[in-house]
């Protein structure tokens, strides 16, 4: 019973701590514990520590706990690209080691020994297409095609040079600061693969995240199925029933299966637990950057929409407002005018609400399918961005 206890209470701290580092955020959880874990795990953790280095070890030390931050966090560097193959790599081995001797087994055959070993090849794969595949660097050679690719809105993208690169700042690129590099289609960052994602390697950490999803799905149900084929070939179920008059239903069976589980096959229930969460954090970042795709829009371009929004909305409201102090002063200037009924005063709307709302329109959603196939395909593998630039190797001629 103690594996038992000591299993739920790791499933229960790390739902918590995951809960709380991704959602604690959230408006709903305003106020409550989570909200408190999630700023002390991304904010006052580390701030503790680099206090507590500085009363032990003086400036010196905390310079030095600085530049290990500004090495990990602000350069390009590979700590997080080598902890994912760790990660792959041990839980393939943990897998292999304790699970593979029961393949074949009951529900599996022995493709699956290979078909494990090929599913966590190619996501390697398309881990290392995504790290070292140029995400669309934007430079003097192909400003001009981007700019022709991506025309500005004049709403969140307009006309400006990039103060670093000191070349014309295309729509939907960004300047990033870890890779010192204007990217075309900017989306993020990403550590895990030391590498901006941007217009040339979005489908390749997109096919990243889906494929890992249905690789730790499988893996889940995989183990899943060796447990339950242990059950029939032991003949657990018959012993529970006939030797110890335990009554066959799920509600009398399932303590007695669960704590047999446990004790017997605990590195097997630890190692799904962890592979269902890790595809349900992947799912849901894949799902959110399908989103994404499908309507055209990149994870910088969510957050300069809700600053262009909320300073149009707060500018509407402003309006608003000094229309009604306006209207407020002429009807206590003006005797004559008869008083408003207070029915009709009740039910008018008031200026704030006749501002009305403020609509994002985002020029860049061609649609569910052409949005997809900008992700598939490209603007710079494209044939006209190709022509449009050795016409311009022909003018400067």
């Amino acid at each position: 019973m103690a594996i038992a206890w000591l299993l739920v209470c790791h499933g229960l701290i790390t739902t918590l701590v995951v809960v709380s580092f991704l959602c604690g955020q959230w408006p709903i959880f305003q106020g409550t514990p989570i909200q408190r874990i999630n700023y002390f795990l991304t904010f006052g953790a580390y701030d503790y520590f680099l206090r507590c280095v500085g009363y032990v070890l003086g400036e010196k030390g905390t310079n030095a706990i600085l530049s290990v931050e500004y090495f990990c966090c602000d350069r390009p560097n590979p700590i997080l690209q080598i902890l994912y193959l760790s990660i792959i790599g041990a839980t393939y081995y943990f897998i292999a080691s304790s699970s593979f001797k029961y393949i074949p087994g009951y529900y599996l055959s022995e493709v699956h020994r290979y078909m494990s070993l090929l599913g966590v090849g190619i996501g390697v794969v398309l881990f290392l297409l995504t790290s070292y595949t140029d995400p669309g660097t934007v430079k003097a050679e192909n400003v001009k095609q981007y700019v022709d690719a991506y025309p500005y809105d004049n709403m969140i993208y307009t006309e400006k040079e990039c103060s670093t690169c000191k070349i014309q700042k295309p729509a939907r690129s960004k300047h990033c600061s870890i890779c010192n590099r204007c990217v075309a289609r900017f989306d993020h960052h990403c550590g895990w693969m030391n590498n901006c994602i941007g217009e040339r390697n979005t489908r390749y950490f997109m096919a990243f995240l889906l494929w890992h999803f249905f690789l730790c799905l499988y893996g889940t149900i995989a183990l899943g199925l060796i447990l339950a084929g242990r059950l029939k070939e032991l003949k657990v179920i018959y012993i529970l029933t006939d030797y110890y008059g335990i009554e066959n239903s799920i509600r009398s069976l399932a303590p007695h299966v669960v704590q047999w589980l446990l004790g017997a096959y605990n590195t097997q229930i630890l190692l799904m637990v962890f592979i269902s969460i890790v595809s349900l954090l992947v799912g849901g970042f894949f799902g959110y950057h399908a989103n994404l795709c499908w309507t055209n829009t990149t994870t910088n371009e969510t957050f300069k929409w809700q600053e262009y929004l909320s300073w149009q909305r707060k500018l509407k409201e402003a309006k608003a407002s000094a229309a009604a102090l306006k209207a407020s002063i002429n009807g206590m200037s003006s005797e004559s005018k008869p008083p408003e009924s207070k029915w009709k005063a009740f039910f008018r709307k008031s200026h704030l609400e006749e501002a009305g709302t403020v609509v994002k329109n985002n020029m860049y959603d061609k649609g569910i399918i052409r949005n997809i196939w900008e992700i598939i395909s490209p603007m710079s593998t494209r044939r006209s961005f190709s022509q449009t630039k050795s016409k311009l190797k022909s003018k400067a001629r």
